[in-house]
């Protein structure tokens, strides 16, 4: 009998269809326990109720793996393989979002996946209030963890950065962050991006008003004339008066004489702005300048803008602080120094501060 003869009559003997039957049968109980073993991961539900929710951080870049953990640690799922075999079996590993999230408790492990796939990330609304320099926002987004101050600040001045935003003939971006309401999410923002974020909002604002740009002013003269309405008054409703005074003396030749222009050409103000301070020549002291500061000395709103656009027609040459958020307006030095002596010097005050043209011409 020859060997062939040999092997075939073994495949065909009863023993060896047992084998073989056996080797199936584990087979499939294998297959039947992986199966059970998967399936039971698969349904099982966390604990918490659907109504709760809880806030997870996924850093950009982050693994299946690495998503897994940081859920499983905030007691959504159990840390399981089976929780990325789950991933790729329903085909959802490489659409795991990366940011800050309100993720719901008490749910399935594939409906946890599929809600981190098309959930939205959470917002956060940060506030740049008007009137603030660079520096001040800088600190704010710091404050919130957003971006780097001194990247922030340093790249508001960079000059490729400038060029890159269509605005290398300006020094720094200041005047151009633009203050609003932002609404943020935790993916990783950098400076350029906030920075970026705030030009462009400028821009849509600035782009329904600039038709409106009167033909004496250039587009930046009005930007800077409305930084110093921004600083000079905290009221509304003073704003086209402030600008009024700021385009009569424009005309008249007279020098602004703005207290805030003076303080921010300062490097290191005490907060008490000082007859020296005045008289110190600066690219931004009205006080010696014969022309507009050298640029923005902070970021107005587009009520200070639209008041530069649209001044009320009045005679002022001269305001003053009345002491109580307002201010007292002038047509003539007589006038003025009247206001002085009632609201500042008779109070004991020092009549140069700031929305107080000074009396000296």
């Amino acid at each position: 009998m020859t060997a062939e003869s040999e092997q075939g009559l073994l495949r065909g003997s009863p023993f060896f269809k047992r084998i073989i039957l056996a080797v199936v049968l584990f087979l499939l109980a294998a297959v039947l326990c992986l199966a059970g073993w998967f399936a039971q991961y698969a349904r099982q539900r966390a604990d918490g109720e659907r109504t709760e929710s809880v806030t997870v951080v996924i850093p950009k870049g982050s693994s299946v793996r690495e998503i897994n953990k940081i859920l499983a640690g905030e007691g959504l799922v159990d840390d399981d393989i089976r929780f990325l075999l789950l991933a790729r079996y329903l085909g959802l590993s490489a659409k795991l979002q990366a940011g800050e999230f309100a993720l719901h408790r008490g749910q399935i492990p594939g409906e946890l996946l599929r809600e981190l796939v098309s959930v939205r990330p959470v917002q956060h609304a940060v506030t740049i209030a008007e009137g603030l320099t660079i520096v001040d926002i800088a600190e704010i987004f710091a404050a919130g963890d957003w971006c780097d101050r001194d990247e922030f600040i340093r790249l508001a001045g960079d000059p490729e950065f400038l060029k890159s935003l269509g605005l290398e003939s300006r020094k720094t971006l200041e005047g151009y962050l633009y203050p609003d309401t932002y609404h943020l999410t935790r993916r990783g923002h950098s400076a350029s991006d906030l920075l970026r974020m705030q030009v462009r909002r400028f821009f849509v604002v600035w782009w329904d008003l600039q038709a409106e740009v009167p033909s004496t002013l250039s587009s930046y003269e009005i930007l800077i004339l409305a930084s110093m309405v921004e600083k000079e008054t905290g009221q509304a409703s003073e704003r086209p008066l402030i600008a009024s005074v700021f385009h009569n003396r424009l005309q008249q030749g007279m020098r602004l004489q703005s207290d805030p222009t003076v303080i921010y050409g300062l490097e290191n103000f005490s907060g008490n702005l000082t007859r020296k301070d005045l008289k110190t020549p600066s690219p931004y002291n009205t006080y010696t300048l014969d022309r507009l500061p050298a640029g923005p000395i902070c970021n107005p709103g587009e009520k200070a803008l639209a008041a530069v656009l649209h001044p009320e027609e009045s005679k002022f040459l001269y305001f003053v602080s009345r002491n109580d958020g307002r201010h007292h307006f002038s047509r003539n030095l007589r006038e003025h120094n009247r206001a002085v002596n009632k609201y500042q010097r008779a109070r004991g005050k020092d009549f140069k501060r700031t929305g107080d043209k000074s009396s000296k011409e």
